[in-house]
């Protein structure tokens, strides 16, 4: 009895939701970096409120047409933003510095 009296007393934070939870361990935006034939093509995606099929964040950049799902450990899927769409992977996905 005295276990379950200390597991009723204990306090654990609560997020409102699940995917808020989930949403918060992932950074705000990300550079994915094209490897270009003389430098580099760098765009900038922001984490949207939408989950991909693997259940990580889907990032976009300011125009909607670059999309990518994120994972935790830097993982990039890039996702059609409309028909007839190809996208190369990027190089590499970096976090950008918090603002």
């Amino acid at each position: 009895m005295e276990v379950g009296r200390r597991a009723a007393d204990m306090r654990f934070p609560v997020a409102h939701s699940a995917r808020e939870a989930v949403m918060e361990d992932y950074p705000e935006s990300y550079e994915l970096i094209f490897q270009a034939s003389a430098v580099d093509d760098v765009v900038v995606v922001r984490r949207t409120d939408q989950a991909g099929a693997g259940g990580s964040p889907i990032y976009e950049d300011e125009t909607g047409i670059v999309r990518a799902e994120i994972s935790a450990r830097g993982e990039v899927r890039m996702l059609a933003s409309g028909g007839h769409q190809a996208h190369e992977l990027p190089v590499t996905a970096r976090r950008t510095a918090s603002v």
